[in-house]
């Protein structure tokens, strides 16, 4: 874009940046648990299949994993001459037992890992599209680096959680709950003593949780926040160094960095905190079994075997306990970057409805007293009335920051107008649906955009069913068909990295050819002429002479000589109109458009 509007998203963006700190202190308090995890669940919900196929798999392993233990106990009862029943019979069953446990396992974590990334391929495709419908102002307004790392390492989280540690709490749950009742139903009073130390694991979890919940949520949303650096430096990375900027940079990437590091050893220190508090608390259980099941054993109220069953049960019993405490922090990881996705998923879309634009064969533009502000103290247009005659070509010009292309932004409608109205033909733009409104529009900017793909695939962006006829025609009217030529496949090269492998000059050529291939009614040229040396200049001017004949035209240009020949030139200053008129009749005036005139023309940039 234009320099104008540069300045003012920079205006913008700095309230933005001298907040953000404290909009990533905000993401440490407690979210909404039980609503982030009603949504996940709705995922799952669609994979009732999958589900219902890994709960039952679960369910079997757990079974076969409680029933284990007590045909140990019959083995050693067996041994110790409390029992008649045939040893070999009952070590054959309970090899039988445990390898269908372990197959139950393997089957297990085949179904997690295939549940896992269909939920993720969803909530991906879901927050992809949703990025595709957000209002381009949201995106101004936010990091994009933080809005990939929402799409990268937060749905990542949520996938690692749910192939690896939600089968292990759904396990690890109904094991505790099958466990229990079999000691219960062996020695309700051995298994009273062993359950006195799960108090002692709900205090412990209940003091530690608050604060990997806490570390965590911090730890995503710096992760955020650096990534959001890095893609600023990669895109700018030009301008870093010629401005001998990388130790500046260097020092806010660690700042970042450190504060993510410390984050992250904190969520890591106190999850590994809380595995090894689990495992004294079970040695403590231990304990309690030896001293207290010899006890009971010795007055003739429990077998040997019993105590040997109650020894691998009071194991079974703390695994799956240690197990959900050393998972916790992944969990508040998961549910803390599922509630990023979500924030994303329930902004508000860009209003699609609307009527169809009757633009017909000439489009008239009409702006009556538009007002608009990024921010409501800062107004950027102010009273703007301003006729577009249908087939005319009308030049916007003023000095940087007069809001010139702000007037376009206004127009495409990626902002609404805060007051006024803007009219084509008598119909008002805000009941015409964006997308009727856009393919009746073509823009070239200043920043060219191109996109890794073929320069055929680049050229019928704006219209998927232009013919070779067309786009040769666009090619020689734009003067890039000696650009084409040279490329190693013509129209089939692929532009890498959006057109690194060419000229940024080269890169304005195409995108005026593929401005000229959608063939719209209304052409605009933000600083279109911009990249490219005065001799492609000239050639240019007389291709878009051509491609504007007919059609409605809003030129933003700072060079002053690209727009002489315009039905009317637009002098701006502080968003408002101050002077308006041909070329000579400005002059003429000796007004701010003479000012801006004489200027170049000494030498100087405006």
């Amino acid at each position: 874009m234009s320099a104008d509007r540069n300045r003012t998203q920079t205006e913008r963006s700095m309230p933005v940046m001298v907040n953000r700190p404290q909009r990533f202190a905000e993401s440490e308090r407690a979210k909404d648990i039980g609503g982030t995890l009603k949504r996940i669940a709705a995922y799952f919900a669609r994979e009732k299949g999958i589900v219902a196929c890994m709960l039952g798999v679960v369910v079997l392993g757990t079974l076969c994993g409680v029933y284990a233990p007590s045909l140990q106990s019959n083995a050693v009862d067996i041994i110790a001459g409390e029992r008649q029943e045939s040893l070999y019979r009952t070590l054959a069953f309970m090899l039988s037992v445990y390898l269908l446990y372990s197959a139950s396992g393997l089957f297990q974590r085949l179904l997690s890992a295939r549940l896992s990334q269909k939920v993720v391929k969803r909530m991906r495709e879901e927050l992809f599209g949703k990025m595709l419908d957000l209002p381009v102002g949201y995106l101004d307004a936010h990091s994009h680096g933080d809005v990939m790392s929402r799409m990268t390492n937060d749905i990542e989280n949520i996938s690692t959680t749910v192939s690896q540690s939600l089968p292990s709490l759904f396990s690890g749950v109904l094991t505790i709950v099958g466990t229990v009742a079999i000691m219960l139903w062996y020695c309700w009073q051995l298994a009273l003593l062993s359950l006195v130390t799960v108090l002692l694991t709900v205090l412990a979890t209940k003091l530690l949780s608050g604060k990997v919940r806490k570390f965590s949520r911090r730890r995503q949303a710096l992760l955020g926040q650096l990534n959001g650096n890095v893609e600023e430096m990669v895109s700018g990375y030009r301008t870093v160094v010629a401005y001998n900027h990388q130790g500046i940079t260097v020092d806010e990437f660690c700042k970042t960095a450190d504060s993510l590091t410390k984050a992250g050893i904190r969520t890591d220190a106190i999850g590994g905190v809380m595995g090894s508090i689990m495992n004294c608390i079970g040695n403590i259980g231990f304990v309690v079994i030896a001293a207290f099941g010899g006890f009971f054993s010795a007055s003739g109220l429990i077998s040997v075997g019993v105590i040997s069953a109650f020894i691998v049960y009071a194991k079974q019993f703390s695994r799956p306990i240690n197990e959900i405490a050393q998972i916790y922090g992944q969990l508040q990881t998961a549910i803390a970057g599922a509630e990023r996705v979500f924030a994303i998923l329930d902004e508000a879309d860009e209003e699609k409805r609307g009527e169809e634009l009757h633009a017909g064969e000439r489009a008239a533009i009409t702006f009556s007293g538009v007002r608009f502000a990024y921010e409501p103290e800062r107004p950027v247009i102010e009273d703007f009335s301003l006729t577009v005659p249908a087939g005319k070509k009308v030049a916007l010009v003023g000095a940087t920051g007069s809001g010139k292309t702000t007037i376009v932004n206004l127009l495409m409608r990626f902002y609404d107008a805060d007051g006024g109205e803007i009219h084509i033909n008598g119909q008002n733009i805000r009941d015409v649906a964006r997308s009727s409104l856009r393919q009746h529009v073509s823009i070239v900017l200043q920043d060219t955009v191109l996109f890794t793909d073929t320069v055929r695939s680049n050229l019928k962006y704006g219209n998927a069913s232009a013919d070779d006829e067309r786009i040769a025609a666009a090619v020689e009217m734009s003067r890039c068909k000696e650009l084409i030529d040279l490329l190693p496949q013509g129209y089939d090269t692929v532009l890498t990295a959006s057109g690194e492998n060419i000229s940024q000059g080269q890169r304005q050529l195409l995108a005026i050819a593929r401005a000229f291939i959608a063939d719209p009614q209304i052409l605009v040229f933000d600083e279109a002429t911009s990249n490219v040396d005065t001799r492609t200049e000239k050639a240019i001017q007389d291709a878009m002479q051509r491609i504007m004949q007919g059609r409605t035209s809003i030129v933003i240009a700072h060079r002053l000589s690209t727009i002489r020949n315009s039905d009317l030139i637009v002098v701006m200053d502080n968003g408002r109109i101050v002077e308006r008129g041909d070329h000579e009749s400005l002059l003429n005036r000796r007004g701010k458009y003479y000012e801006l005139y004489m200027t170049q023309y000494a030498g100087f940039a405006t």
